[in-house]
């Protein structure tokens, strides 16, 4: 009985998996495809303990916040709707980052505070003695200059550094085996993400063209580090490019990998983690199946009803 039980539920949970959206979309469905959660990284692990902390404390801290700051609420689901996404995904990645990578403030305005401490700093992307600017200059980036999309041409371009330089010797200069965004565009040594998103410079590039027509904001240029470094850590306009990460996601597993991952926030939550989202589709549409929620995401399917609550 138990057998006959057992795959009935399996016949059921393969159908709504594969149900197909018109179009041809493969829906999918809520919820984790892993019964427990997959193992943290020891990085995460070594600095929570540092803080003499634990992840459900600053997973605690973060729900706090978010549960107090009604405006904050608000803002995230107003900027849902620009991008057209579920606000839910944006509380995912907002409680992921800060459970996971990085602690949360007690306040939303200690965000402006620390903010404000880099308006107007002198700071440039490079490395080395090479700007960001002179870098891109050399002809190896020259068929990249074909591309007017923001996000198409810098992953162009980080697709050259992945060829091309990294960790290569190239005109007498040795660059590190490490990605181009650690490498160029981490100015203070410490962190690669910022503000209320943790987002990183290079991901704010990439983006810069769909936060610029969806919420009016101006358009990013890697020579103005400073202002890179504004949008990223400001909060109200953080959200914004929490958004277009997320939707960039949802759009590339659309038309990369045939699946809808709008209803499953712990996917997207994944993504937001991860990064590097059109890559994933592709492997994806190569070897089949649902995408796999990581430790990160999967915290977030997992306390989805709590989350849910938020808003």
């Amino acid at each position: 009985m138990k057998r006959i039980l057992l795959a009935l539920i399996l016949v059921v949970a393969t159908s709504a998996a594969s149900s197909a959206l018109a179009g041809g979309l493969t829906m999918v469905p809520e919820g984790n495809r892993h019964a427990e959660q997959p193992k943290v990284p020891g990085a995460s692990v070594r600095r929570t303990r540092a803080g003499r902390t634990t992840f459900d404390d600053k997973y605690e801290k973060i729900r706090d916040l978010l549960a107090s700051d009604k405006k904050l609420i608000a803002k995230i689901k107003s900027t849902a709707v620009d991008y057209g996404i579920d606000p839910i995904h944006m509380i995912g990645a907002i409680v992921g980052e800060h459970t996971y990578n990085v602690d949360a403030y007690d306040r939303l305005q200690t965000y402006y505070v620390k903010a404000a401490a880099y308006a107007g700093n002198s700071f440039r992307f490079g490395y080395g003695d090479e700007t960001i600017q002179q870098f891109l200059d050399r002809p190896e980036f020259g068929k990249c200059d074909d591309f007017a999309d923001s996000y198409k041409l810098w992953t162009c371009r980080e697709g050259v550094w992945e060829k091309s330089f990294r960790g290569r010797s190239v005109g007498g200069t040795a660059f590190p085996d490490n990605r181009f965004s650690a490498v160029f565009f981490q100015p203070f040594y410490a962190g690669q993400t910022f503000g209320l998103g943790q987002v990183n410079p290079l991901t704010a590039l990439m983006l810069s063209d769909m936060v610029a027509r969806n919420s009016g904001y101006p358009k990013l240029d890697e020579n103005k580090a400073a202002a890179v470094y504004d949008a990223i850590m400001d909060p109200d306009k953080s959200l914004a490019y929490m958004a277009a990460n997320i939707r960039r996601s949802i759009d590339d597993y659309k038309s990369i990998a045939g699946m809808d991952i709008s209803r499953n926030p712990g996917i997207t939550a994944t993504l937001y983690n991860t990064g590097g989202s059109a890559q994933r589709a592709a492997a994806l549409a190569a070897r089949g199946g649902l995408p796999e929620e990581n430790y990160y995401g999967w915290l977030v399917n997992d306390k989805l009803a709590e989350l849910k609550s938020l808003l």
